[in-house]
């Protein structure tokens, strides 16, 4: 059996980790490459780190920012945010990144899929996506640009489409659950893991230890991502994964 990950997700804005809750009232968390180099002295089994702004001027400090976490951080480091070219992947993968989060970009030329997974494997390309249950309740739809785009596309099958397209993990963010601190999403998730053959992340909901254990043994999720539960030392890694570990959940220690 797979060893389940855990990853702290790092919004970063203008070179500094902010959290908010759904993307306002933003508060200023503190220097990226220090709390990446916390994170992975902790235990944490991967970094996330998405530019949430993206703006023009932001790009070169994110590419200084993961140039300078690479040099501090042993464990995988997948950047996300602004990211739309082949060329765009090359020069973060350059800077030391190891794999690449796309989102909106995706939906918009899922060509991008293909090439970036043609030209540097299908390990380095992470589609994230954002859902939200529809109203009627048949299913879901994906949302972009931050959630504030409905694309009327089912989740399921863009996903699908996805992982043909080459895509090689899932970063699934449930809107529904997103800030709450009321769980895990575990229909949406587990519906997206039963639909491909290809790991996906957990995202969005998590209040509490139990909600790790829950996510794992309910869903076919790969691996459960947290954001203000990590920053805020509510909780800290090696609790997650000791708590994890009494459930005889496999993580690394």
């Amino acid at each position: 059996m797979l060893t389940k990950r855990i990853i702290p997700c790092l919004d970063v804005d203008m070179g500094r980790v902010v959290k908010g809750v759904n993307f306002v009232n933003l508060q200023d968390v503190g220097d990226p490459v220090a709390i990446a180099e916390f994170y992975n002295k902790e235990g944490a089994d991967e970094i996330v780190f998405l530019d949430i702004t993206a703006t023009h001027e932001g790009r070169a400090t994110m590419i200084d920012v993961v140039r300078r976490t690479a040099k501090k951080v042993f464990i995988p480091l997948t950047v996300g945010g602004g990211i739309k070219t082949v060329d765009d992947f090359k020069d973060i993968l350059r800077a030391g990144a190891d794999k690449i989060s796309i989102n909106s970009a995706a939906i918009r030329n899922p060509q991008l899929i293909k090439e970036a997974a043609d030209k540097f494997g299908s390990q380095c390309v992470v589609v994230a996506v954002d859902g939200k249950k529809r109203e009627d309740g048949s299913g879901w739809n994906v949302f972009i640009n931050g959630g504030r785009i409905d694309t009327e596309l089912d989740a399921l099958e863009w996903i699908r489409k996805a992982e043909e397209l080459g895509a090689g993990e899932i970063l699934l963010t449930s809107m529904d659950a997103d800030g709450t601190k009321q769980g895990y999403d575990i229909e949406f998730t587990d519906a997206v893991c039963k639909a491909v053959n290809i790991p996906v992340i957990a995202s969005g909901g998590c209040g509490n230890l139990q909600h790790f254990a829950d996510i794992f043994k309910e869903s076919g999720a790969d691996a459960a991502l947290a954001a203000s539960l990590f920053h805020f030392r509510e909780l800290t890694i090696s609790q997650v994964k000791e708590f994890l570990k009494s459930n005889e959940i496999e993580v690394r220690l």
